[in-house]
């Protein structure tokens, strides 16, 4: 499981791109303290409506604290270039 830091500001952003990715399978939000926040698996063909009440709570979580990390389930045998 990759894990990622991001500041609350950036937190929406950062797990827009990991879905276009698309080769991720389940993405966890946790606070600083280690807590889950968010739990979501995703499949291939997630929808945009069917993200628009996740959209609105990674929205509320991020005006909440600072740091969160975001730890991301790939599916096995696929790779990412990292910048």
């Amino acid at each position: 499981m990759e894990e990622i830091k991001v500041s609350g500001a950036k937190l929406k952003a950062r797990i827009k791109e990991l879905i276009k990715e698309g080769n991720v399978r389940r993405i966890l939000v946790r606070n600083p303290a280690g807590r889950t926040l968010i739990d979501m698996p995703l499949s291939a063909g997630v929808a945009g409506a069917v993200l628009l009440p996740l959209w609105a709570a990674i929205g509320t979580i991020a005006a909440l604290a600072t740091d969160y990390t975001i730890a991301v389930e790939r599916d096995p045998g696929t790779t990412v270039a990292k910048p």
